[in-house]
């Protein structure tokens, strides 16, 4: 059975803290009411809880204070304020101080436990959250991204230039060739990278959506605006705002995000003073933007504000000696994750997989691995399996079946051997034994492909 969250709420209405504690306890919450704000932070132990809900107008010690000083003891706690009096400027204040979220009174039960359920999810992958920040500095080198193919050293070289300058940056691609992976490696390998990244695909979204989420909106703004609501702009303050497929924006929306292009500012919905931000914008694109701007349906300012430098990257039929490093990258996470025993593929699969021409790129090589994972018996995916999931061309088909034969394939192959296990021993501080251990070898295997890969501690 899984474990109550916990929750801290602070009021001191005594009616409406008893209240919100009913509600809560009634839903499957451990819930702890304070009417007196000084002795709820007084008593409040990091670790303790997963959520705070306090009012901000309490005498003594307010909600600000109250947030603040619980964010000093713990930063990554969503904390709910509650207001009668839900300015704009108290608003930002308050978020900018680290609240989760805002709630105007009077507020009905199901209004309070959807906002808890929404700060709750926060919670759950706060754990997760920081152990990928600890990681990020690794996981966004631009040697860990997987492939040896010209195409994407040429990409990867130009990213290493352009990841230090403040420029905004326009990455196209087919769907599925990693354009947010290298939207996320110039954010964490820029001056910005202590700053958030945020990401919003602009095709996801209908118009009447996009433009709030993205400029946010001030209560009574257009109907059912019941609460001011910050945009993603103002989120990624001091960061990086990656727009995924920019080309589906409409166009009152890309007049708004020219402004900002050219000021630095922006106007939210319904508001009368632009408000002023520091953000760097990435955007992404699998359309022709140069057709669509001589079509009118984009702008052509807008095209040359956001292709400051433009990112190319290929296919992955056109870097197929990538697709072994590649599967053997996505088969070590299958097993990581299911604690399953798949070593490889076999080589007649290995040579139809190189001859088909992914259309949907590297994103439906990761999932033909992870199905075959799914449906293999053996130790190795077999053709068998994987011809389940992609219609292969016969052996004879002319599709440059060459550029991933035998000596490329072994080559590929050593290459992401000896990057695995060059990553991996740095992960050990060098520990040859905890490394072995970890890549479930003995250390006499380990001591040898350090010797033919030529490893050692640099």
């Amino acid at each position: 059975m899984p474990e109550k969250k916990r929750i801290l709420l602070i009021d001191n209405e005594e009616g409406l803290c008893r209240m919100m504690e009913a509600v809560l306890l009634d839903n499957g919450y451990s819930v702890k009411g304070y009417t007196r704000s000084f002795q709820a932070v007084e008593e409040f132990v990091p670790g303790d809880w997963d959520l705070v809900i306090t009012d901000i107008k309490m005498p003594g010690m307010d909600g600000l204070e109250v947030l603040q000083k619980i964010k000093e003891k713990q930063p990554q706690i969503p904390v709910i304020m509650i207001t009668a009096y839900a300015t704009v400027e108290m608003s930002i204040q308050a978020l900018r101080r680290g609240a989760y979220d805002m709630l105007t009174k009077p507020f009905e039960p199901e209004e309070l436990l959807y906002r808890v359920k929404n700060a709750l999810t926060q919670t759950e992958l706060i754990e997760e959250n920081r152990e990928l920040k600890e990681e990020l500095a690794g996981k966004f080198r631009f040697d860990n991204i997987i492939g040896a193919s010209a195409g994407l050293k040429d990409v990867l070289e130009k990213v290493a230039k352009i990841a230090i300058r403040d420029t905004s940056v326009l990455i196209t691609g087919e769907s599925g060739t990693g354009k947010e992976l290298i939207a996320q490696a110039i954010h964490y390998n820029s001056p910005r990278q202590g700053k958030r990244f945020v990401a919003i695909n602009c095709g996801a979204l209908p118009e009447s959506i996009l433009e709030g989420e993205l400029f946010g909106y001030r209560k009574g703004a257009f109907t059912g605006a019941k609460e001011n609501r910050l945009g993603l702009l103002e989120a990624a303050d001091g960061g990086t705002l990656f727009l995924d497929e920019v080309g589906n924006l409409p166009l009152n929306v890309q007049m708004t995000l020219l402004r900002f292009l050219q000021e630095q500012e922006f106007m939210r919905l319904g508001d009368t003073t632009p408000t002023k931000v520091d953000v760097r914008i990435l955007s992404a694109t699998n359309s022709d933007l140069k057709q669509a701007v001589k079509n009118g349906t984009f702008r052509e300012d807008l095209f040359y504000r956001l292709n400051v430098v433009n990112l190319h990257l290929p296919p992955l039929r056109d870097r197929r000696t990538d697709i072994p490093l590649l599967m053997a990258h996505f088969i070590a996470i299958q097993n990581k994750k299911f604690g399953t025993g798949i070593k490889g593929v076999e080589h007649d699969a290995m040579l139809a997989v190189g001859r088909y021409d992914w259309p949907g790129n590297i994103r439906q090589l990761r999932n033909v691995v992870e199905a075959s994972m799914a449906m293999e018996g053996g130790e190795m995916l077999t053709l068998s399996v994987i011809s389940q999931f992609i219609e292969l061309p016969p052996d004879g088909a002319d599709t440059q079946a060459e550029e991933v034969g035998e000596g490329d394939y072994g080559l590929a192959m050593a290459r992401f051997e000896a990057d695995y296990l060059k990553g991996l021993l740095g992960r050990h501080g060098w520990n040859v034994e905890a490394a072995a251990r970890d890549a479930g070898v003995n250390m006499a295997t380990m001591y040898r492909k350090m010797k033919k890969y030529s490893l050692r501690r640099e």
